[in-house]
């Protein structure tokens, strides 16, 4: 199956087999595309059918075979680590012609509850927001050469990774901040922007894409529409300077800030629309496909 510009087959390789990647493997590989994986430890991967998996640390024929490859492995303190391992070989990569990086909505800071869009510049203020940016600037350095899509992302939710998971477990908490919206996107449409970059790609350049569903929201809205739907009352009110003394340092770095994330020029750009356009059709569609498969009983 060719996609994109030119006519060669696709071969995708996904550095990364997580959550997001898997989802992306998985589509990807039913759509007739060649797709490989990688994972630190392959024996205990459960490639999704069709996804041939390998060692992260000897990907490198594999990079040498791919015409995309699409990076899903965040940043630590000592930089990006695709880039660490297998740098030289990306850069002699004789079929190369496209590198897709999932970033995060992080990068723009604290913004006060304003929009942020496509062409807003980057302002982080978390040091994992900073080595973000640091990890996107050495992708785009790939740019003049390669076509370089730099996907960010908002808060990521799925089957099994979802409000009703915590419902269910007792472990959820309303937190109340009036005004504090996140943004967020379903894992299946990250899969389904990623096959549409791919079939967008221009020849080479950058293209910074936002993978935010059309509805920002307050994480007490979404955690009681989850509870509806499950039939269940919503946990207690916590007001946020309550809740604020028990939280992580993970937790309170993103509540520490406020954006809305506009995606207008993603979608145009790609050619598409949302399969999840809110939250509200994404939690939906997470419980029908639990129930699919016999994993909870109807409420």
């Amino acid at each position: 199956m060719t996609m994109g510009n030119g006519t060669e087959p696709v071969s995708l390789l996904v550095a990364g087999l997580g959550y997001s990647g898997a989802a992306v493997a998985r589509e990807a590989a039913a759509q007739g595309l060649e797709v490989a994986g990688t994972a630190r430890d392959p024996a205990a991967a459960l490639p999704p059918p069709g996804v041939t998996v390998l060692p992260f640390g000897a990907a490198g024929a594999a990079i040498a075979r791919a015409t995309h490859l699409l990076v899903t492995a965040p940043p630590g303190e000592a930089g990006d680590p695709v880039l660490a391992a297998h740098a030289a070989a990306i850069a002699a990569a004789p079929r190369l012609r496209w590198i897709g990086y999932l970033s995060t909505t992080g990068v723009y800071g604290d913004r006060g509850g304003g929009w942020v869009d496509e062409a807003t510049p980057p302002a982080p203020g978390q040091p994992r927001t900073r080595r973000r940016l640091e990890a996107e600037r050495a992708w785009a350095a790939f740019a003049p050469r390669l076509a370089v899509d730099l996907f960010r992302t908002g808060g990521i939710y799925g089957p099994g990774r979802s409000p009703f998971d915590a419902l269910r477990a007792g472990t959820a908490r309303r937190v109340l901040k009036p005004g504090h919206a996140f943004s967020r996107i379903h894992r299946d449409d990250i899969a389904h922007a990623v096959l549409a970059a791919i079939r967008t790609a221009p020849p080479a350049g950058l293209r910074v894409l936002h993978l935010v569903d059309d509805a920002p929201a307050e994480s007490a809205t979404v955690l009681e529409e989850a509870a509806r739907l499950l039939g269940l009352p919503p946990p207690p009110a916590l007001p946020f300077e309550e809740a604020l003394r028990t939280m992580s340092p993970m937790a309170l770095s993103f509540w520490a800030e406020n954006r809305r994330v506009a995606n207008a020029a993603t979608k145009a750009a790609l050619g598409i629309a949302w399969r999840y356009p809110t939250w509200r059709e994404g939690l939906r569609a997470i419980l029908a496909e639990e129930r699919g498969r016999g994993a909870v009983p109807p409420s």
